[in-house]
């Protein structure tokens, strides 16, 4: 009897296996007649976050079920786009300039450069947040409740997928791209002050961050953001 049970990933998932199994998209692991099909999709190099099915040997099956040596889990990537939680998203320390996109088309962004892993799951699942991050280590914590595997090397790249996967709003002008807290109107006259003179000449309507203090005005990020969602749509269309 064969002793092993084959893992085969779509080709999308395919750059998460060995090299040497990227061609085929299988993964041969041994069997093990405790390793549930959730155990062995993540040994394969697939967190659970990327899966948004499985099949054991042609049929539907919940990651809780068992293999049978010699037996065949087929892996189905996540449906597009993909319904997010209310509470936003939260990146961890290496996506920093994504969450700097994502708050310029007014998304909650949440993201410090000092959070440590284990901070992020636990402040990821008592917000409600997904967890975006391009460690598929941090997405195979049993912990974590909503992640995303982000693609891409370049910050556009990346938020192309992330726009792609969750199909989010836009709504530039809201958030600050600093801390992250939200925007409102503000009169001129009460951060006149705080304005360079070309500013204070060329503009009549202005924002203001109510947790920071940071003053916004269209033609500040105006171009920038009809870029972003311009390369967004680009990539994803």
């Amino acid at each position: 009897m064969d002793q092993h049970v084959d893992v085969v990933v779509p080709p999308a998932l395919r750059f998460l296996l060995p090299a040497r199994d990227r061609p085929g998209g299988v993964r041969r692991l041994g069997f093990d007649p405790d390793a549930t099909l959730g155990h062995l999709v993540r040994a394969a190099g697939v967190p659970p976050t990327e899966v948004g099915g499985l099949r054991l040997d042609g049929e539907p099956a919940p990651p809780a079920a068992r293999a049978r040596p010699g037996g065949t889990v087929t892996v189905e990537e996540i449906r597009r786009p993909q319904a997010a939680p209310s509470g936003g998203y939260l990146l961890d320390v290496g996506l920093g300039a994504l969450a700097r996109r994502l708050r310029l088309l007014g998304l909650d962004a949440a993201w410090s450069n000092r959070a440590e892993d284990a901070d992020l799951v636990v402040h990821a699942d008592a917000e409600e947040r997904v967890l975006l991050t391009q460690d598929r280590g941090l997405l195979m914590r049993g912990a974590v409740v909503h992640g995303a595997l982000v693609r891409g090397a370049a910050p556009d790249a990346q938020l192309a997928d992330v726009l792609d996967r969750f199909a989010p709003a836009p709504a530039p002008l809201t958030r600050c791209t600093t801390c992250n807290g939200e925007l409102r109107p503000v009169p001129k006259e009460q951060v006149a002050a705080l304005l360079e003179p070309g500013t204070r000449r060329s503009y009549d309507e202005f924002s203001r961050c109510g947790a920071c203090g940071r003053v916004y005005w269209r033609g500040a990020h105006a171009r920038r953001i009809d870029e972003l969602i311009g390369a967004a749509r680009r990539r994803s269309g």
